[in-house]
């Protein structure tokens, strides 16, 4: 057991689930903090949980001082995300059915509550040896591989995210040469948000949760300085913007 220190945001979902339990088990985390809009539950000493809204800043930057309060930390993971809720609002297939209020909850959870987390999380990872911030993004935020259009809400808030990416993976570059901050595409996994659009797809490119995040953890474990500010996919493979 190392004296790293993990953080991941989405810990109750399916894919930040999985990506807590197989850090733990690597056993090279001494602490790995897991948060959730309700806290996970405690397992040995080395899962630490705690809560945090993602449209409530407050709540973010009170577990940064927790956490920060105890040291510096190694690697922080932004598992969450939104594509629908419920019938209330689904992914949208032409402009005619854009809605402001749906469009700014998609924005506030895709794109403003990785912000804060960023806002008030980049500065508790250590400034001199190689650390992680990643942030579940998506394919279809890609703005040059996109030939289908539609959901717009999603596309857009998931672009604007990876934009966001590349602002910090730059700022953080002159606190930490070593830095790495990045985007991930984890595929299409069977979680509560893919499940209304998964029907046809092949059995082979549906992951599960736990496929997904072992995927996405050997994509992080292989990260170079060099690629912060990118966005890759779970097969390691680099994204276009």
């Amino acid at each position: 057991m190392s004296d790293l220190r993990a953080v991941i945001f989405g810990a109750t979902g399916g894919i930040g689930a999985a990506m807590v339990e197989q850090l733990r088990q690597s056993g090279r985390f001494a602490e790995i903090h897991a948060g959730g809009r309700s806290a996970p539950a405690a397992d040995g000493l080395a899962l630490r949980p705690f809560t945090f809204d993602l449209t409530n800043e407050d709540s973010i930057r009170q577990a940064a001082g927790m956490i920060g309060n105890a040291g510096p930390v190694d690697l922080i993971v932004v598992a969450t995300g939104m594509l629908s809720n419920g019938t209330a609002h689904m992914p949208e297939k032409s402009w005619r059915a854009l809605d402001a209020s749906a469009m700014a909850e998609v924005f506030a959870i895709n794109t403003i509550g990785p912000a804060l987390i960023a806002k008030h999380f980049l500065p508790l990872l250590r400034r001199d040896q190689r650390v992680i911030f990643a942030v579940l993004s998506a394919r279809v935020g890609s703005i040059t591989d996109n030939a289908l259009g539609g959901w717009h809400s999603y596309r857009a808030s998931k672009a604007a995210l990876n934009m966001l990416v590349r602002n910090f993976a730059i700022e953080f570059s002159g606190r930490n040469s070593q830095g790495i901050v990045v985007a991930l595409h984890p595929g299409t996994v069977e979680t509560e948000l893919s499940a209304p659009f998964s029907r046809n797809i092949a059995a082979e490119q549906l992951f599960s949760p736990q496929q997904s995040a072992a995927y996405m953890i050997d994509v992080l474990n292989g990260l170079e300085p060099k690629d912060s500010g990118k966005s890759f996919a779970w097969d390691g493979q680099p994204i276009a913007f």
